[in-house]
């Protein structure tokens, strides 16, 4: 299985939820395409490591809700026991853009810039709503018997890398202007 595989067990360890929830839940750290998750689920089901139950829907197709299986659970708690988590694989035109920044004006850069400082901000800001709605439940986030902890704990780095960047764009901002 590939990590993708993996990725879908553990969103349903959470909750069962249906094809588009998971790939809303997986935007998080993972970015995946319909056309990636449905047949993902598919084989899952062959290999019963999920299962689905049909729920109609008046004026819409019918959705599947998958759930993981005991077999699931076990393939998924064998991968994180004993399997190495491989590197970060990182894709940003921002940095790319930024490698090569000397050949633009300066106002180009700053632009640039703050374009990346907006959507880092939009971001943190939805991330940091998201974790107090975690934070307001009952058993606390922080609690390791939390179904919500790996998923608190996700929200928190991610929240850290933003603020990080957003100190680093303040960092480089001033360097810009001439």
């Amino acid at each position: 299985m590939n990590a993708l595989s993996y990725a879908l067990l553990s969103m349903l360890m959470r909750k069962s939820c249906s094809g588009y929830e998971l790939m809303k839940l997986l935007q998080a750290f993972w970015q995946a395409k319909h056309s990636q998750i449905y047949p993902l689920l598919a084989k899952l089901e062959k290999e019963q490591l999920v299962t689905f139950e049909h729920i109609g829907q008046t004026g819409k197709p019918d959705k599947k809700i998958y759930s993981i299986t005991e077999a699931g659970t076990a393939a998924l708690r064998e991968w994180i026991d004993n399997q190495p988590a491989s590197l970060q694989l990182e894709r940003d035109e921002f940095l790319i853009k930024l490698y090569a920044i000397g050949l633009t004006e300066p106002q180009t850069a700053i632009k640039l810039i703050e374009e990346r400082r907006e959507a880092m901000l939009v971001r943190l800001q939805r991330l940091e709503t998201e974790m107090k709605l975690m934070e307001s439940e009952p058993v606390p986030v922080t609690s390791y018997m939390s179904k919500q902890f790996g998923r608190y704990l996700l929200y928190q780095r991610r929240v850290r890398l933003l603020r990080e960047e957003m100190a680093w764009i303040e960092w480089v901002l001033p360097l810009l202007v001439r």
